[in-house]
């Protein structure tokens, strides 16, 4: 049976491992490349090179820069009262080109997905509440802190499973939380929202309290420090 050369054979192999990509779609992109001028090649190669070298994460957030804080976390003209937490990285820019919101974020880096084997152990949950924790201590001493905590997961099993586990974790803070409202589809991507339909979600963000919100599932062993 005929098969690639060893060097195509490993790009292949390689390039299946990212997400949405399958055997015929890393195909594609190898003989793509090895169609490509060598200078694009060697270009492509110098960008991730630059990327693995010179992208580390943000500290506060949590989130891809190339420097900590990150340009928005170190921002002194935002509104570091209000936290969006977020999934994904890409879900701040999907946030921000609606030019709504003008606090600070978070990112948990997923979702809680238990059958995946996703839990609160694999995410920056006990960044957050370490967060939480830290923004008690500023009030108690007189300093302004976090005001409102604002959720916008996707309208999914696990963006809801997420959003229970966590009202239930941070409600000891006494933290106003809301949720941006339902405009987006259900099971739909945040990531892939449209600027207005995720403004609108943001203006009507509702409130959210214990007594409105299911038991989560989902065992951990965090203990909120509250």
């Amino acid at each position: 049976m005929a098969s690639y050369p060893e060097p195509i054979a490993s790009l292949i192999e390689r390039l299946r491992r990212l997400p949405g990509v399958g055997p015929k779609t890393a195909e594609r992109f190898v003989f793509h490349l090895l169609r490509m001028p060598p200078e694009e090649i060697t270009a492509l190669i110098a960008s991730l090179a630059h990327v693995r070298d010179g992208i580390d994460r943000c500290a506060a957030c949590g989130t891809f820069a190339e420097r900590s804080p990150c340009g928005i976390c170190g921002d002194r003209r935002r509104d570091h009262t209000t936290l969006c937490v977020v999934a994904e990285p890409a879900d701040i820019i999907a946030v921000e080109r609606t030019g709504e919101f003008h606090g600070v974020y978070h990112i948990l880096g997923g979702l809680l997905a238990p059958i995946e084997g996703i839990g609160p152990e694999q995410l920056r949950i006990r960044e957050l509440v370490e967060r939480m924790s830290g923004q008690q201590g500023r009030a108690a001493a007189g300093q302004q802190g976090i005001q409102e905590i604002i959720f916008a997961f996707d309208p999914t099993i696990e963006g809801e499973t997420t959003l229970n586990y966590l009202v239930r974790l941070l409600a000891p803070t006494g933290i106003r939380m809301t949720r941006i409202a339902r405009g987006l589809p259900v099971g739909g991507d945040l990531e892939y929202a449209d600027p207005i339909t995720l403004a609108d979600a943001f203006s009507g963000r509702r409130e959210l309290t214990t007594n409105r919100i299911a038991i989560p599932s989902v065992s951990s062993g965090l203990v909120a420090p509250f």
